[in-house]
């Protein structure tokens, strides 16, 4: 019985693997792309802002649509020479690109009566207060959101003080509320906004349970 003899591949067929192989070596194939979509949506967003057509910046840049079709879905890794290409093309840096990547969000998320119980200056006058979120990643401002409670326990103290702005919205009682020289009735559904460097807090509790969201922001630094 004759040996059998294992049949080579054609030349044609390897040419076809090969450039199956070769076709996008940057294609992103069950891999982590989050950088590759920050880049995506940043150069959509930069075209779009200069009313370029996809076609049109793709011909500046000299690529197929195609290609940038990818990138901008985030499907494939632009090789540095690509993204100069697309630079030039927008009229910006490379590191334009990278600019939403390197930002980080977040979000804070609280379920009801779950906020986190805090000490306050007004702690001390039966003020009760619940922090509702945080920014961690902003290094330069503070937002700080409370729900306040005060009850039969809490006194007046219209005499808080402190940097930054603040916004106050009454969801339950009724409450006049001082600020520097001037009092607000307060109800359900009214809000104040103000310069929280001015002495200011509940002058009269009105009816109670007061209940009222209260959103500081400031400065970091500003606090110390």
């Amino acid at each position: 019985m004759p040996s059998r003899v294992a049949e080579k591949p054609s030349r044609s067929r390897l040419l076809r693997r090969s450039t199956k192989l070769l076709q996008n070596p940057h294609e992103l194939v069950g891999k982590d792309n989050k950088l590759e979509l920050a880049i995506g949506r940043q150069i959509r967003e930069l075209r779009r802002k200069l009313d370029m057509t996809a076609a049109e910046l793709a011909n500046q840049a000299d690529i197929s649509q195609g290609m940038l079709s990818k990138i901008e879905n985030g499907a494939t890794s632009p090789s540095l020479a690509t993204l100069k290409s697309l630079s030039r093309a927008l009229n910006l840096p490379v590191t334009a690109f990278f600019r939403k990547y390197e930002e980080q969000r977040s979000a804070t998320f609280v379920r009801a009566g779950e906020g986190l119980k805090i000490e306050r200056r007004g702690t001390r006058a039966g003020h009760q207060y619940q922090l509702l979120g945080h920014a961690p990643h902003n290094k330069n401002v503070a937002v700080e959101p409370y729900l306040i409670t005060l009850t039969e326990e809490s006194e007046i103290f219209p005499l808080f003080q402190h940097s930054g702005l603040e916004f106050i919205y009454v969801l339950e009682g009724e409450v006049v509320y001082r600020h520097a020289d001037k009092v607000y009735p307060l109800t359900p559904g009214d809000s104040l906004f103000f310069d929280a460097d001015a002495p200011h807090g509940p002058e009269e509790l009105r009816q109670l349970p007061i209940r009222f969201l209260s959103i500081i922001s400031y400065t970091r630094g500003s606090e110390e």
